[in-house]
């Protein structure tokens, strides 16, 4: 194993002693420990990227399968649902690096690449994107969990090394796709409004007539862009959105499955318990047992 990639995986595993997710003193930034083989279980990441560092993962958005391993990254531009298959073992534990989005920075940064960078083609908006891991992310990557063993340098210089690290990821393949998503244009950008507004009122009632609209396009219009852009029709998104809500509410343990229904939009828990299944394959319980074990606390 090259010195860097000793590096990183020792660091990663330093980093992330516990099953599950681990936090960071880095806003944004977590280290997943995982020892376990896992199939077919749905995710639904927010914008961002995940390095890993140590076994593979793959994701699977309708039809078309996504790589994030020890020599690719995963790149999301707009939170969509798919469906993830990970090889880890006790022996050797899967080990990775999720950064959420400071979408207010990313957004800084890829108008200044787009102003600085005339010549930067336009690229079709993607919800996800596979990109092979460059020697320049692994270094940021690197000193990034290097500066989180010491609280000084990391007082010094995290911000700047997690500020590097968004810019690396919008310049990188995937970052035409990423600042189309970022700067909302054209009929994909106000898809993308649509998602903010999914994202901020999914548990009240709306209607797809009324999204269509505020998008200023026909509902079959608005279909066909929102199905490109997400691999879900609007109603599935929606779904998807409401019931990874409620598992993470669920696993949390603070409220009945029929107060975790009503918050996330659904009248019937019946219903809800129906669809929850369906989604997840397991009840309601049986997720959240799930979600402890594998996923820990910042699931």
């Amino acid at each position: 194993m090259p010195s860097k990639r000793r590096d990183l995986v020792e660091l990663a595993g330093h980093h992330a002693p516990r099953q599950g997710y681990n936090a960071t003193p880095l806003h944004g930034v977590r280290i997943l420990r995982s020892e376990a083989v896992l199939q077919d279980v749905p995710v639904l990441y927010k914008p961002g990227a995940a390095f890993v560092l140590q076994g593979r993962k793959q994701g699977v958005l309708d039809g078309e399968i996504y790589l994030y391993d020890e020599e690719h990254y995963l790149a999301v531009s707009v939170p969509v649902p798919f469906r993830m298959e990970s090889v880890a073992s006790p022996e050797r534990p899967l080990l990775a690096v999720y950064v959420e989005f400071d979408m207010h920075m990313a957004a800084e940064i890829a108008s200044d690449v787009e102003t600085r960078r005339s010549d930067t083609p336009a690229s079709r908006m993607r919800g996800l994107v596979s990109s092979r891991m460059a020697p320049d992310i692994e270094d940021v990557v690197l000193r990034m969990l290097r500066a989180l063993c010491d609280p000084v340098e990391l007082a010094v210089l995290g911000a700047g090394i997690l500020r590097e690290l968004h810019y690396r990821v919008l310049v990188g393949p995937q970052g035409g796709a990423m600042i189309s998503a970022l700067q909302q244009r054209g009929r994909s950008g106000r898809i993308v409004q649509s998602l903010v507004r999914l994202r901020e009122s999914y548990g009240s009632g709306i209607s797809v007539g009324a999204l269509a609209t505020e998008a200023g396009m026909s509902v079959p219009s608005y279909h066909v862009h929102f199905k490109t852009l997400t691999g879900s029709t609007p109603i599935q998104y929606l779904k998807a959105m409401r019931l990874h809500e409620a598992r993470l509410m669920i696993a949390r343990q603070d409220r009945t499955i029929a107060e975790v229904a009503a918050s996330v939009g659904y009248a019937s828990p019946a219903q809800f318990s129906r669809d929850f299944r369906r989604h997840f394959r397991r009840t309601a319980s049986e997720e959240a047992e799930w979600v402890r074990r594998h996923l820990g606390e910042l699931a």
